[in-house]
């Protein structure tokens, strides 16, 4: 049995970094566990300390899960120093599966990228090549915090 993972991105705002990645991926918002009618009242029932309660709801919610249970949670974790260097780690959102033709991934991938760039990302570069017998495309953008993520 595979090992469960949740991802967990460092950013300054985890509550518009949450909704652009849950447009992005077509997730949801994570519940909170138990019932309970927000994760603020979660953390209430579990004993924290009311100003970290008031932290979380500041925040505003910071998970998201895919709606079919097959990918992984995401958390977007807040820490105080900004982006400075290149991802080590970066999101591939594989919409082709490099199954049709390349003029065809092109218009799909190309079509993606605008809306996702509607959705506040930018692109950084495009990757392609000449050489026919190497029919590859991808672009490779950054989220609203400037984390890379490649659409192909």
């Amino acid at each position: 049995m595979a090992t469960p993972i949740q991802i967990t991105i460092d950013c300054a705002d985890p509550s518009l970094l949450a909704r652009f990645w849950r447009e992005a991926l077509h997730y949801v918002e994570m519940s909170p566990p138990d019932g309970s009618a927000s994760w603020a009242d979660y953390f209430r029932k579990r004993g924290l300390p009311e100003d970290e309660v008031a932290e979380i709801e500041a925040e505003g919610y910071d998970k998201i899960v895919d709606p079919d249970g097959s990918g992984p949670r995401i958390w977007f974790q807040p820490v105080p120093e900004g982006k400075v260097v290149k991802n080590r780690v970066h999101l591939d959102l594989d919409l082709t599966g490099r199954t049709q033709p390349l003029p065809e991934r092109k218009v799909m991938v190309d079509a993606e990228v605008e809306r996702l760039q509607a959705l506040g990302a930018t692109v950084f570069r495009v990757l392609t090549s000449d050489d026919e017998s190497f029919d590859y495309y991808a672009v490779v953008m950054q989220d609203p915090e400037g984390n890379e993520f490649c659409v192909s």
